[in-house]
């Protein structure tokens, strides 16, 4: 079953080719997490997250600068190749310098049907970002209305709240089986469940996300991770090579905190408001912050110290992708807080392309330290 998502995550563009040629809905790319997919699946277009190939490629330089972090450059450049052609439109939600130039370039030089910027507050934890957050929906919506030419009623809101709610419940339930002392799941195979969940058509990957519950629900499935327990956090991580090496070595991976992982689906829609829009603005404002958003208040180390400790992590590899600017200055205080907890931390920095081999002596010797400290 595992085979399926794997399937969709390396397959992604000739899915939503045959997406569009079967329902002949609008596809739309996003840039960036804090995008309300409940209003596009309201609105029957499928959402799909840009995200590199990890090739080396020398198509961005004059776009922007080879000092903006590597998975940007890397996004740019699948537009610029035209691997994301089929795309009826783009759209961000505001969240880092270098992902919004690599959005601006991108609507500057792919031309599109449509594209939006949706400003998302930064100061998440000012009274005032639910009522600024509701009140750019609404125009949001209004534009997405006039795109598609057909108006979005609060019945077609909730089927898009049901519909995101439903895929982030059965991934809570997947990853809850991560917590067992050897997981039914290896950290490879969770990333693909997660990272195909942003690309596939969610009334599509959550009967399958179902059936793959219910069959770990039922011990169908047998225990086989029994390596080292790791999180791993940080930057941007849609490397499934790099988690595979890890796996490989005597690690297992049995959580993250990634916005292409836990990030991306910890929390719900509340449905018991009144107003619809202001219920999904609240969700993207409580969320697990990203870096850029984690102020004035530290919200996001105690948050990432209890899903270590939930999920029984021994080390936690920290991962930063080059040049990355908002997790530069968040590292530093996670594995302070990670170390005075016993949880000793390993710190990697990504580029384009990882190099597997020298992270691999790396990560052996990190996993030969903890096994030495685990048997004192």
């Amino acid at each position: 079953m595992i085979s399926q998502f794997r399937d969709w995550e390396e397959n992604r563009h000739a899915y939503a080719k045959n997406w569009k040629e079967k329902t002949g809905g609008k596809v739309l790319g996003y840039f960036c997490t804090y995008v309300p997919e409940e209003i596009l699946y309201a609105a029957d277009i499928l959402p799909i997250r840009i995200l590199g190939s990890h090739e080396p490629q020398d198509v961005t330089e004059p776009h922007i600068f080879g000092m903006f972090c590597p998975f940007c450059r890397d996004c740019l450049a699948q537009g610029l190749k035209g691997r994301y052609d089929y795309l009826d439109g783009v759209m961000i939600s505001q969240s880092c310098l270098h992902i919004r130039q690599a959005y601006t370039s991108w609507v500057k030089h792919i031309p599109q049907s449509f594209s939006y910027y949706l400003p998302m507050p930064n100061n998440v934890q000012s009274k005032h970002a639910v009522p600024y957050l509701t009140a750019e929906l609404k125009q949001f919506k209004s534009a997405v209305e006039k795109w598609t030419g057909r108006e979005i009623t609060n019945d077609d809101l909730k089927k898009g709240i049901e519909i995101m709610n439903e895929n982030r419940s059965l991934m809570h339930k997947l990853y809850s089986f991560r917590k067992n002392d050897t997981p039914p799941v290896s950290g490879e195979e969770a990333m693909q469940v997660a990272m195909s969940q942003q690309m596939v058509d969610k009334r599509e990957h959550s009967p399958l996300l179902k059936s793959l519950v219910e069959q770990l629900e039922g011990g169908a499935i047998n225990s086989v991770n029994k390596g080292t327990r790791l999180m791993i956090l940080g930057s941007e991580d849609d490397d499934i090579p790099f988690v595979r090496m890890v796996e490989s070595v005597g690690g297992t991976v049995v959580i993250d905190d990634h916005c292409v992982g836990t990030r991306y689906f910890w929390n719900n829609v509340n449905v018991n408001r009144g107003d619809l829009l202001e219920s999904i603005a609240k969700r993207y404002i409580e969320r697990p912050a990203c870096p850029s958003k984690d102020w004035i208040e530290r919200n996001r180390i105690p948050h990432l110290l209890k899903l270590a400790k939930d999920f029984d992590a021994k080390g936690a590899i920290v991962i930063q992708q080059k040049f990355c600017d908002p997790h530069e200055l968040d590292i530093p205080a996670i594995i302070k807080t990670f170390n005075e907890n016993d949880i000793k931390t390993l710190f990697l920095e990504f580029d384009v392309t990882v190099p597997i081999g020298q992270f691999k002596i790396r990560v052996e010797a990190f996993l030969e330290m903890l096994q030495e400290e685990d048997l004192f």
